[in-house]
């Protein structure tokens, strides 16, 4: 395993010499300040909350530090929970499991899947052409007297298209109607600061693997009333106050640990906490801009290629994270993802994105403005971040142009 410098320093990127990888969105590579802070830990590794010994009482702390310093990331409020998760998809689906019964949720028809499939009869809008449409859609959703609790959830940035949502102005529609509103962030905490605080979201949720630490650890981050209410989704060790005797005499506890039932994945925590401390430190606006450099050579790229068309959902110039999918006419997609792997050494990502809906609404309109309406299209995706490179967005310009 060797390393690429994207960055100075402590922005350092593990890689694989002579293989571009193109696909961040689905994983990030691992930060080698991450795995240095896992290798470090380990001599010492043991059970979390769990003893005396020297071992569990570094352990415990670091695990307690990781969430303080994870929380501070997302801008947790003094009062919030800041639970650590397997990934996004399981913080949502926690979350879900602790609504209050007979919540009203309100999605877009244009979520990853892990934000649609987990809500019981969600209410889902279609899928905006703008992002000020997207505002109207939810006011307009929300006049209506649910007599009940009502959360909005969205994501923060399209996992298809890269496209910022306004989830400052949703939020605030949300609020002015007395709903909450839930954040899905795996896309959008690797590129963009994320301070819930600020921005007034009542939950977020992301995954380490998409904000290199590929350890296993995600986190849910949000008002403690809901969570503290509801029983844990996983029941045993650590979640509980007092088990009695009878079967029924069990008193739960409150906070984080209620929904943390068993064993943590502490390397995971300390993992994601290292990239969040790491981040913070750097110049998140220099990166930013790197980023949009990158992103707007490859669009201008793909833009000069025939048969090729962006996949959108916005307007061509609304803002965006460094992520693009494409339609190529007529051509499956999976045979030339597989063509740029084993030719080029370029790895994407092809298919629906785990966004079924959206891809295929979105193919659709990009064939019609393609002039190839009825003929089958495909999607590739492709993704860049801290470990990419002019160079690395020309080799798949320049690979696409012989492959289609």
């Amino acid at each position: 395993m060797s390393t690429t410098p994207v960055t100075p320093g402590s922005l350092e990127v593990l890689g694989v010499p002579g293989q571009i990888n193109l696909d961040y969105a689905a994983t990030a590579p691992c930060l080698k300040a991450a795995a240095d802070a896992v290798t470090e830990l380990l001599p010492w590794y043991g059970s979390v909350h769990r003893g005396a010994g020297a071992l569990s009482q570094r352990c415990t702390l670091e695990y307690e530090r990781s969430r303080q310093t994870v929380g501070d990331f997302a801008g947790a409020r003094a009062d919030d929970h800041v639970i650590f998760t397997r990934n996004t998809t399981d913080a949502l689906n926690l979350l879900a499991h602790c609504l209050p019964r007979g919540t009203t949720v309100i999605t877009f028809g244009s979520e990853h899947h892990a934000n649609l499939l987990p809500w019981h009869h969600p209410v889902r809008l279609p899928v905006p052409s703008s992002r000020t449409e997207a505002l109207r859609s939810l006011a307009k959703a929300l006049s209506v007297n649910f007599q009940t609790d009502v959360l909005v959830s969205v994501t923060g940035a399209s996992n298809v298209t890269g496209e910022l949502w306004p989830i400052a102005e949703l939020a605030h529609i949300a609020h002015r109607h007395g709903a909450r509103i839930a954040v899905d962030a795996a896309q959008l905490a690797p590129h963009v600061p994320v301070d819930m605080s600020a921005l007034d979201l009542d939950y977020l949720a992301l995954s380490g693997h998409k904000l290199y630490a590929p350890f296993g650890a995600g986190v849910l981050v949000g008002r403690g009333d809901w969570l503290d209410a509801a029983p844990p989704a996983i029941k045993g060790g650590g979640a509980t106050a007092r088990v009695g005797d009878a079967t029924h005499d069990i008193q739960w506890t409150t906070g984080p640990a209620r929904h943390e039932a068993g064993t943590p994945n502490l390397l995971g925590a300390v993992a994601l906490a290292k990239v969040c401390a790491t981040l913070e430190a750097a110049d998140r606006q220099a990166l930013h801009a790197r980023e949009q450099q990158l992103l707007n050579r490859l669009r201008e790229g793909l833009s000069k290629l025939d048969g090729v068309e962006e996949l959108r959902t916005f307007e061509p110039n609304a803002p965006r994270i460094g992520v693009v999918s494409f339609a190529v006419k007529g051509r499956d997609s999976a045979e030339i993802a597989e063509a740029l792997a084993r030719k080029h050494h370029i790895g994407v990502r092809d298919g629906l994105f785990c966004a079924h809906p959206l891809a295929r609404r979105l193919l659709g309109e990009a064939s019609v403005r393609g002039g190839w309406a009825g003929v089958p299209a495909t999607a590739l995706r492709a993704s860049i971040g801290l470990g990419t490179t002019e160079s690395d967005v020309d080799a798949l310009l320049a690979a696409l142009s012989t492959e289609l």
